[in-house]
């Protein structure tokens, strides 16, 4: 008797730094898996700074890379964006909009949140 199987994962993600609770919420996602480090190439990385944008360019330039922040500084939107990030994400979204954040990142978009924007 033939066995209907889940869908596999098809989004690679990378948190950086690990943040175990997010990973768990993003894994929810039917098509969200989220990857322990660069080694297994992920398609999008979310990070918490400008800087850990250019250090995860620099060894995986094909990663989309998000930089998650808790508010939105003066600048920080052009320092991304500057430093290669594909976007400016808040950290408080709904994981499903966060999610929404990652597949459009992965596609080739510009992500910011409407919050973000100046």
């Amino acid at each position: 008797m033939p066995r209907d199987l889940p869908p596999a994962k098809s989004l690679r993600v990378l948190i950086t730094p690990p943040d175990p609770a997010l990973a768990v919420l993003l894994g929810l996602q039917p098509d969200i898996e989220v990857v322990p480090s660069l080694y297994s190439r992920p398609q999008v990385a979310l990070a918490d700074s400008v800087e850990a944008v250019a250090a995860l360019l620099a060894e995986d330039p094909d990663c989309r890379t998000l930089v998650m922040t808790g508010s939105a500084h003066p600048g920080l939107l052009e320092a991304a964006l500057a430093a290669g990030a594909a976007g400016l994400v808040l950290r408080d979204v709904p994981v499903e909009d966060l999610a929404r954040s990652l597949r459009d990142a992965s596609m080739g978009e510009t992500v910011i949140d409407p919050a973000l924007r100046p």
